[in-house]
């Protein structure tokens, strides 16, 4: 953005006519709001937005009256202002005075509901709390912290732990689902009942406009209570649908080493998915440049087919930022397409050739790719109108051995499946 201007915790939010807008970090602890209009082309000069170390954004995209409205709170700890909140009613294009918000939350996100409502998460005094304005959303109204709910999410956000030493365990998040109002809220925490386990990933709900939480979930469903589950990261797609992601040591001699899981829940919460590796291992502290900690901003979206995530990780032997495209599929048990009376992927696991067979009863669009763990395409089978028997092979000869997904697509309608190259 600016040669030679350093800028961190990067936060990018958008509205709901398709406008993106970029929160940067100045190293003085003051923020500016970048706003891009034509799609990415060209970026608007830095608007100052007061701002602070750790801080987050959120755009309403309600449909309401206060549609467009852009917020924006931080650690009141290194603020530059009097305060950590900020808001825009014009498009980001200025905003306004800085003020404090209720009980002053830190390391968290915020979110807006479907009725325009503000939420805000983060630890107060040492418990997890929910703030929220119903009034924030009218246009030149002082701002009314109208309700602060504690939430018990069995243990406590934690800061400098042995996985990432200056830096946090994650964030805490909250995101509302667009259809029921219902408000989600999901953490790495250290657990303060007597299991002593020192990071799960905790769930709870509400579904009364944030007054009252669910008692706690546990999304990861590891044995034992000596690994890490860190950086913990939630959204909520369109369709309801609760995607999870977060680091996890549980498979690491030196309960460092790090891999990225995924879960999701399509009922609100109440249950979810069993969990599934989708990256190789890495050793986080490889990656350490003047602080001995990983980049701790993770961001994700989800729409209705998938998650969209950049994350930090070390895989390729530093700390880079990545985007991985998650599909909820990779957790689904293997089903028939239509058209496709029979699909067999064999051996698994295999060593060098990997054989799929198909019969499809009628002519079918038929698509066969296979993608690594970091959502990249290694190869393309088969991209073809095919009927009838079918026998294809996947030569792996020259790919480095572990787990790879195979997609296959009849008809635009997909099924992923899992295979194990040694």
């Amino acid at each position: 953005m600016d040669p030679g201007l350093f800028r961190s915790d990067p936060v990018l939010d958008f509205d709901s006519q398709g406008n993106f807008f970029y929160n940067s970090l100045q190293g003085d602890f003051t923020c500016d709001v970048f706003r891009i209009t034509d799609g990415g082309t060209e970026w608007s000069e830095p608007v100052p937005a007061n701002g602070g170390d750790k801080q987050w954004m959120r755009i309403d995209r309600s449909g309401g009256v206060g549609d467009g409205n852009n917020y924006s709170y931080w650690n009141v700890s290194f603020t530059t202002c009097d305060g950590d909140f900020t808001r825009s009613i014009d498009g980001a294009q200025s905003f306004e005075d800085c003020e404090f918000v209720a009980d002053s939350p830190r390391w968290g996100t915020l979110a807006v509901g479907p009725d325009g409502v503000l939420h805000i998460v983060g630890v107060s005094n040492g418990e997890m709390k929910l703030i929220s304005s119903s009034n924030a959303q009218q246009p030149g109204s002082e701002i009314v912290w109208d309700q602060v709910t504690t939430i018990d999410l069995g243990g406590v956000l934690n800061v400098t732990p042995p996985v990432n030493p200056q830096g946090l365990m994650g964030q805490a998040w909250v995101d509302v689902d667009q259809n029921t109002g219902d408000i989600y809220v999901l953490a790495s925490v250290t657990r303060n009942d007597e299991s002593g386990d020192p990071s799960d990933v905790m769930f709870a709900r509400s579904s009364d406009g944030g007054a009252s939480f669910s008692p706690p979930v546990r999304v990861n469903t590891d044995p034992g209570t000596e690994a890490y589950q860190w950086f913990g990261t939630m959204s909520v797609a369109p369709n309801g649908r609760i995607d999870a992601v977060w680091l996890d040591t549980r498979d690491a001699d030196n309960q460092i080493d790090s891999v990225l899981y995924y879960s999701y829940s399509e009922d609100g919460g109440l249950s979810w998915e069993t969990e599934e590796a989708i990256s190789p291992s890495f050793d986080p502290s490889i990656g350490y440049p003047q602080q001995n900690k990983m980049g701790d901003y993770f961001d994700m979206v989800s729409d209705d087919e998938a998650a969209h995530l950049a994350w930090v990780n070390t895989i390729n032997g530093g700390q880079d930022v990545y985007y991985s495209r998650i599909s909820p599929q990779i957790l689904s048990s293997p089903r028939v397409l239509p058209g496709l009376t029979r699909l067999d992927i064999y051996p698994n696991p295999f060593s060098d050739r990997l054989h799929v067979d198909l019969d499809l009863d009628e002519p079918s669009t038929t698509s066969i790719k296979v993608y690594n763990l970091l959502g990249q395409e290694v190869t393309s089978i088969i991209d073809a109108e095919l009927s009838g028997i079918q026998k294809l092979v996947w030569n792996a000869g020259d790919q480095v051995a572990g787990l790879y997904l195979v997609e296959i697509s009849i008809n635009g309608i997909k099924e992923v499946r899992k295979v194990l190259l040694q």
